[in-house]
């Protein structure tokens, strides 16, 4: 036996299953908790989504340092879609805005 090299300790065989368990169940958590950051995002780091005005079907990103186009408006404030179908997304869908950032319907 070489001694110069410690021996790792054995797991023994009835606790092979639960620390595959417990390893599977660590992994099952990281996957779940992490779904969120795999949403898509409306735009980019560094830009807002506007609503393209009268249209419940369009938009576009613009840099958080320059107002919108012209035929585009910001949403309102606290009803700003972040993620592709989620909450304000998924309204904004069903629901216009007029030139001057009003809800039309």
């Amino acid at each position: 036996m070489n001694r110069n090299h410690p021996r790792r300790p054995r797991i023994p065989a009835a606790a092979r299953p639960t620390l595959l368990a417990l390893t599977l169940a660590g992994a099952a958590l990281v996957g779940l908790t992490s779904a969120c950051s795999f949403q898509d995002a409306q735009c980019s780091d560094g830009e807002y989504p506007a609503a393209s005005v009268g249209s419940s079907s369009g938009g576009a990103c613009f840099s958080d340092d320059e107002e919108p186009s012209k035929g585009f408006v910001r949403y309102p404030k606290g009803k700003v879609p972040k993620h592709v179908d989620d909450k304000w997304d998924k309204y904004w869908q069903k629901h216009t805005l007029d030139a001057n950032g009003n809800e039309t319907s």
